[in-house]
């Protein structure tokens, strides 16, 4: 299902970085763009992080970008798949963009080798976006309080604790993945359809932990509706006291991120200007301040190949924990 929304305000404009392409448009064809709206492909429906995201960018976005408004296109479906398959068929002229995430634009072919493009390959990659904070959460009801308990628990009863995501292969799941493999432990996995649906069935007591979002989590954890055990990455003013899983696990850091991508084959300079785009955006107070008070995340931009370094160095970290925890979306 496909639903359009134009968003028009204001923005600024320009920086730079290299990488990835193969046509020439030039540096003048390059610095014309955009000469009519750009469409930016959001893989999830209406109303989530990275709609959110993308909205907030696209309120920006005309200041920047020869007055010409940002189109936003949700392609919702098998995890991100259905929009990523979408936006490697389309011309690279910089008029069809996409919102990635880890699974359409990283792992997306671990997850299901049948989706029928590489995502180390299907994409230039443009602009890191921003990264979510993500939190281990509990029913309040669950008697272990830390992070080593819960681990204590798990290696003398394996598959005692159930825990809830927000689909196979979401972040959500991956991230408890990951926790299960570096302490050496099982536990059995619970597949929703929405993080807002997994964080219910935690608090209602069908699972005992939950890897959401901090903001999808964070009023709940407040009304006492389940409790905040550590932090995915570093601890938060947001949750003081909350520790950090690597206090525990040394090298544990996960969170959510989402980046902006566009179609293989772009011209370097295209890819430059876009870029330049979006970092001014991201540059902007107000779009950092929604970004931390809305996601209670942080807003990162930086090059191109910070970013196509970044897509190498996930897909090289989440592809052993994929494998080894036959992981597959059909």
């Amino acid at each position: 299902m496909t639903t359009k929304t134009i968003l028009t305000r204001r923005a600024l404009g320009g920086l730079a970085a290299g990488l990835l392409a193969t046509p020439a448009l030039g540096a003048p064809a390059a610095a014309a763009w955009p000469d009519r709206p750009v469409r930016m492909v959001v893989p999830f429906g209406a109303g989530g992080a990275i709609d959110t995201l993308a909205r907030v960018f696209g309120q920006r976005f005309q200041e920047f970008a020869n007055g010409q408004s940002l189109v936003i296109e949700n392609r919702s479906g098998a995890g991100g798949l259905v929009a990523g398959a979408y936006v490697t068929q389309q011309p690279p002229d910089g008029y069809t963009l996409m919102m990635a995430d880890i699974g359409a634009n990283a792992i997306g072919k671990e997850l299901n080798p049948r989706i029928g493009y590489d995502p180390m390959t299907g994409f230039t990659p443009i602009m890191q976006g921003a990264k979510l904070n993500a939190t281990l959460m509990a029913n309040p009801k669950v008697k272990e309080q830390t992070v080593a308990e819960i681990i204590a628990r798990a290696k003398a009863e394996p598959d005692y604790y159930t825990y809830a995501s927000a689909g196979v292969g979401n972040g959500s799941h991956l991230f408890m993945a990951l926790l299960e493999r570096q302490a050496g432990i099982s536990m059995v996995h619970v597949p929703y359809r929405s993080g807002s649906e997994a964080v219910t069935a935690v608090m209602r007591g069908d699972a005992q932990f939950v890897f959401p979002t901090l903001s999808s989590g964070l009023q709940m954890v407040r009304g006492g509706q389940i409790r905040a055990v550590a932090m995915g990455g570093p601890a938060t003013d947001m949750l003081p006291g909350v520790p950090a899983i690597a206090d525990t696990l040394p090298g544990f850091d996960v969170a959510i991120w989402y980046a902006f991508a566009a179609p293989p084959g772009m011209d370097p300079a295209l890819a430059d200007r876009i870029n330049a785009v979006l970092n001014q955006i991201a540059a902007l107070p107000e779009v950092r301040k929604a970004v931390a008070e809305s996601q209670a995340g942080v807003v990162v931009g930086g090059t191109r190949k910070e970013f196509a370094d970044f897509l190498k160095a996930e897909y090289d970290r989440w592809t052993p924990v994929i494998r080894e925890g036959g992981i597959r979306v059909e």
